[in-house]
């Protein structure tokens, strides 16, 4: 891992407790991508946190694996999920093997990598575990987010900080490359994945997509 991705895991391993009791409940477009899936044999969540999304995918996969480069992260998804499988991992490195992936998720992490290499380098590796006739949900966060004051048709994003507060006081700045549309559909068609699907909700982009190969 680089320095500034390094910064990202040593980032949420020092927020990860905290960060994990805000994050409860499951997103609605989540759950309706989940329930509109196919049954699936092997589901995988890639960034999954405290595990709350791994909750919904057991739900449509015999078998379901989380992967978050985050330590604090990780325990708090297996005391969340008990019965679930969680690995160490970075995105852009999947420890998954070849098309062995029916059913996914990569929710809210695309836009902590600091880089568009890495950003695509990531939607490659998920192309590349996806069996061909997979599919996967991807989101980040948008420039028409309330939170942003942007031209809702601009043709790129950027990079920004977006404080975390501990309880205590202190503050942890936490990267976000924040997608316009049109860039976050083209870093998608950039890589080995096909968009089959696009939409922005709540201030964030959504695809979902499949191996292009297929």
């Amino acid at each position: 891992m680089d320095r500034s991705r390094a910064d990202v895991r040593d980032t949420y391993d020092h927020i990860g407790t905290h960060f994990s009791k805000t994050r409860v409940n499951p997103w609605p477009e989540v759950e309706a991508f989940v329930a509109d899936a196919a049954d699936a044999d092997l589901g995988l969540d890639v960034g999954c946190g405290n595990g709350r999304h791994v909750e919904i995918l057991k739900q449509r996969a015999d078998r379901v694996v989380g992967v978050d480069v985050s330590r604090s992260l990780l325990d708090a998804a297996t005391e969340r999920v008990p019965d679930g499988r969680f690995l160490l991992g970075d995105a852009s490195n999947l420890p998954i093997t070849n098309d062995r992936v029916d059913l996914a998720l990569y929710i809210a992490t695309l836009h902590h990598l600091p880089s568009r290499e890495a950003r695509i380098e990531s939607l490659d590796e998920l192309a590349r575990v996806l069996d061909p006739d997979g599919e996967a949900f991807v989101s980040a966060w948008s420039i028409t987010h309330d939170n942003f004051d942007a031209p809702p048709d601009a043709e790129m994003g950027f990079d920004t900080t977006v404080e975390w507060t501990l309880p205590g006081g202190e503050t942890v700045p936490r990267f976000y490359h924040i997608y316009a549309p049109a860039e976050f559909q083209a870093d998608v068609e950039a890589s080995q994945l096909s968009l089959d699907a696009f939409e922005l909700s709540n201030g964030n982009c959504y695809g979902t997509v499949s191996p292009a190969s297929r």
